[in-house]
């Protein structure tokens, strides 16, 4: 998708985003040259998974989103060229995740990104 047709970054769009069924609204808020670091129980604060670029985003979005669970945004601030969020999901089973991120805009979209994730063991 050209930048020019994907949504601008806001509350309204992320919400739509991380709750529809497929990754594709989600993706479409990344710019082509993103960076995505997430530090989790796997992947740890001094070794993160770094993707970089919408492509890998997007795969890594793809994955997550082929599986049955619920997503759901729980907070969302916007400033300027800056934005933080809290997202729940769960499993039919039960088992949840639960994420804080912390982006950087440009232009409408997201830059940089981290998120820190945990879920039941």
């Amino acid at each position: 998708m050209a930048p020019s047709a994907a949504p601008r970054f806001g509350t309204d769009a992320l919400r739509r985003g991380l709750e529809a069924p497929t990754a594709a609204p989600l993706t479409a808020l990344y710019a082509d040259d993103a960076e995505l670091r997430v530090v989790d129980r796997n992947t740890q604060p001094s070794h993160p998974m770094v993707l970089h670029g919408r492509d890998e985003i997007s795969a890594m979005l793809d994955d997550v989103y082929s599986r049955d669970m619920t997503h759901r945004l729980e907070r969302c601030v916007v400033q300027g060229d800056h934005a933080a969020y809290s997202e729940s999901c769960v499993y039919p089973d039960g088992v949840r995740v639960y994420s804080e991120s912390m982006v950087s805009l440009r232009d409408g979209r997201i830059t940089e990104q981290t998120m820190i994730q945990a879920w039941d063991e």
